[in-house]
């Protein structure tokens, strides 16, 4: 199946060559560009897309507030968010995460990269780039002068917990189920309990919870 995706970038040069870099991927075709968040959200609805990938700085309406309406908690039927930016310690990022988007990338990731992020948010999935993501949410979550938020009711069992580590270290689902000699059909029931125990809406919001508890070294 194609995953349809739409491009948000004020920058013509940039967005042109992200639109090159993804319609160049087999099983991905770019639908809509758009040069600013307004119309990158009225596009979204119209056409929806399976993945929007979103500048985060954008005129008129940024990539946070986009995100925020394309797939905060309060959005019935949100659409898959990726963030693309300049800096990878810009505190927008960590303000888009908490607005719904399921992964971030740099301007510069490079082709693989962006087509990992794009399959991975289309199958409900999320990239979470361990020399990046990791880095900054351990940096702002650091500077927020807040207490933990609570434990689940339900606790994590010792298998989730090491999932958890994992995931919030940058490993796929791949990767998790080799490093602890579990099959990926395990490591996905394992990300599910911890969405549901977490009440968290995707694996984004898992990560961000393993660094606000401090379980992960910053």
């Amino acid at each position: 199946m194609t995953i349809r995706v739409l491009v948000a970038d004020d920058q013509d040069i940039v967005r042109a060559g992200l639109c090159m870099i993804l319609d160049a991927q087999p099983g991905i075709t770019v639908v809509g560009e758009a040069a600013d968040g307004r119309r990158a959200i009225a596009m979204a609805h119209s056409l929806r897309p399976d993945v929007c990938l979103l500048d985060i700085r954008m005129p008129d309406v940024d990539g946070i507030e986009a995100t925020r309406q394309l797939a905060g908690a309060d959005i019935a039927d949100p659409l898959a968010v990726v963030v693309i930016t300049t800096f990878d310690l810009d505190e927008y990022v960590y303000g888009a995460l908490k607005a719904g988007a399921r992964g971030f990338l740099l301007k510069d990731a490079g082709a693989e990269l962006l087509t990992q992020a794009v399959h991975a948010a289309a199958r409900g999935d999320a990239l979470i780039a361990p020399n990046i993501t990791a880095r900054l949410l351990s940096s702002f979550v650091d500077k927020r002068s807040r207490p933990m938020p609570p434990e689940p009711v339900e606790p994590l069992t010792s298998r989730e917990e090491q999932v958890l580590l994992a995931a919030a270290r940058g490993r796929t689902n791949s990767e998790i189920g080799d490093e602890l000699s579990i099959s990926l059909s395990t490591v996905k029931t394992h990300i599910a309990a911890l969405m549901r125990k977490l009440n968290a809406r995707n694996r984004v919001e898992i990560v961000m919870w393993a660094y606000e508890t401090r379980r992960v070294d910053t």
